[in-house]
């Protein structure tokens, strides 16, 4: 009787463990999105690995301009392209670094854009429109230490914006990438 107890005991704790150690990227995931949508610049700061954030960003604007200035005639053509195509990204990693804060987080979050280092984003509007009832969210694991949240603007269906949580202990998780879908991609 006492070993059947112990090994219930042991088996509802596990189970317990497990429930907790599943669910923590979803609740972190969560966490993030309410503390955008207060715009508690102190609460995103905690959820989010600015730096490593910041190089995923740089790496994926890179992709997307450079994939832009190659189907852009004027500049394959041009004999400046291939420098502008070397520059681009050196004053694109400057900008990102200095555009990319709590603020910015939030506005990814709430609207499904990623920033543009070229521009300051523009104030959140009020009423219906900032809650973010328009922006579909799509939530699933990439891997074991990998937790994904796709927002998607229902009046952009083929432009996707994967916020990539990874885990940073047993339970705790932070953003620490982006994923940058878009409609031109092929």
């Amino acid at each position: 009787m006492k070993k059947s107890l112990i090994v219930g005991v042991a088996a509802g704790a596990l189970a317990l463990f497990g429930i907790a150690w599943a669910a923590a990227p979803v609740l972190a995931a969560q966490a993030l999105i309410r503390a955008a949508k207060a715009g508690d610049e102190a609460k995103i700061e905690k959820l989010v690995d600015f730096p490593a954030l910041r190089e995923s960003l740089k790496a994926e604007l890179n992709a997307e301009l450079v994939a832009r200035m190659s189907r852009d005639p004027r500049v394959v053509d041009s004999g400046l392209g291939g420098l502008g195509m070397m520059l681009a990204p050196m004053i694109l990693s400057g900008a990102v670094d200095a555009v990319v804060t709590p603020q910015v987080v939030a506005h990814m979050v709430t609207t499904a854009e990623a920033p543009d280092p070229t521009r300051r984003p523009a104030p959140e509007p009020a009423g219906d429109e900032a809650d973010g009832d328009d922006i579909h969210q799509a939530w699933g694991y990439r891997g074991l230490n990998e937790f994904a949240v796709t927002l998607t603007d229902r009046d952009q269906p083929d432009d996707h914006l994967a916020l990539i949580l990874e885990r940073r202990g047993l339970f705790d998780w932070k953003l620490a990438a982006v994923d940058l879908q878009t409609g031109s991609e092929t």
